[in-house]
């Protein structure tokens, strides 16, 4: 229940991103290099930001673990799959709060 509340809420978090992100773009006309990077620079666009990425990362573990449990039913197949999908989504996590904390 905890997995399916989670992937759910994370969900909810990364569709509220997209529109807030989109809501922007349509209400900035002529946006550019400054205005967006000003945007960014805002706290709390870092933070909304950050917690998409977490919801973002959180979500696809949960999906990459869903599948490999139902869909690969060798042991050390399924092991070898699910190490490499958490360091690809911790590479990208590290990543990614390098990238909104590096603005």
């Amino acid at each position: 229940l905890s997995d399916w509340l989670l992937q759910r809420f994370s969900a909810v978090v990364m569709a509220a991103y997209t529109v807030f992100i989109v809501g922007y773009i349509l209400a900035s006309p002529g946006l550019d290099y400054v205005q967006w990077k000003e945007f960014f620079e805002c706290t709390g666009v870092r933070i909304f930001t950050l917690l998409t990425l977490v919801s973002t990362v959180a979500h696809a573990w949960i999906g990459m673990w869903t599948i490999s449990t139902d869909y690969i039913k060798s042991t050390v197949i399924r092991f070898a799959f699910q190490v490499t999908c958490f360091l690809a989504i911790f590479v990208y996590l590290v990543w990614g709060i390098d990238i909104i904390c590096g603005l």
